[in-house]
């Protein structure tokens, strides 16, 4: 970046949601008219900036983050073989896809030559898009397996995913 460099840290959980991300997913929800049964906060993006402005020559920091969360309505499932045909077609774009994330992003993660796997935010079971990019984020192997086994709990209404938790559940020191 003109000025400075830009740093991103991502996060991973899963972790209770903070009290924002609930009140969205309640409202998220309601909208669909269906009910709230938890709340998942899957990554957090941390985006810092270190430079000078333009103007003064002072050294200047900033930084944001990006809560990346999501929310468990009570959606319908879909049928087995359904589900096998969206997860087709995430196959068949899977290689494109992330050429195209790394092109935006860097590299796609990789550990002892093997890709992460994409997580679907909204999993394909509730009808999650299989080939939206806005929908998948790379995640390590170990942490895509706790997703996999925390969402049925957050489906089913079941703690910790039905309570709220902290406002950062940890710590970047």
């Amino acid at each position: 970046m003109p000025g400075g460099q830009m740093k991103t840290t991502l996060f991973y959980g899963p972790w209770q949601c903070r009290r924002q991300f609930v009140n969205q997913c309640q409202m998220e929800c309601a909208q669909e008219r269906h009910t709230l049964m938890g709340c998942i906060w899957l990554a957090d993006i941390k985006l810092d900036w270190v430079g000078s402005l333009v103007v003064l020559p002072v050294p200047v920091k900033a930084g944001s983050r990006y809560g990346i969360y999501h929310c468990c309505c009570n959606y319908p499932t879909l049928p087995k073989a359904v589900k096998e045909v969206e997860r087709k077609r995430w196959e068949k774009i899977r290689d494109s896809f992330r050429d195209d994330w790394s092109k935006k992003f860097g590299e796609w993660p990789v550990d002892g030559g093997i890709s992460w796997p994409g997580h679907h935010i909204r999993d394909l079971w509730h009808g999650g898009d299989p080939v939206d990019p806005n929908n998948i984020i790379p995640v390590q192997p170990s942490i895509h397996d706790e997703f996999t086994r925390a969402y049925p709990a957050c489906y089913a209404g079941q703690a910790p995913w039905n309570t709220v938790g902290p406002d950062l559940p940890y710590s970047d020191n």
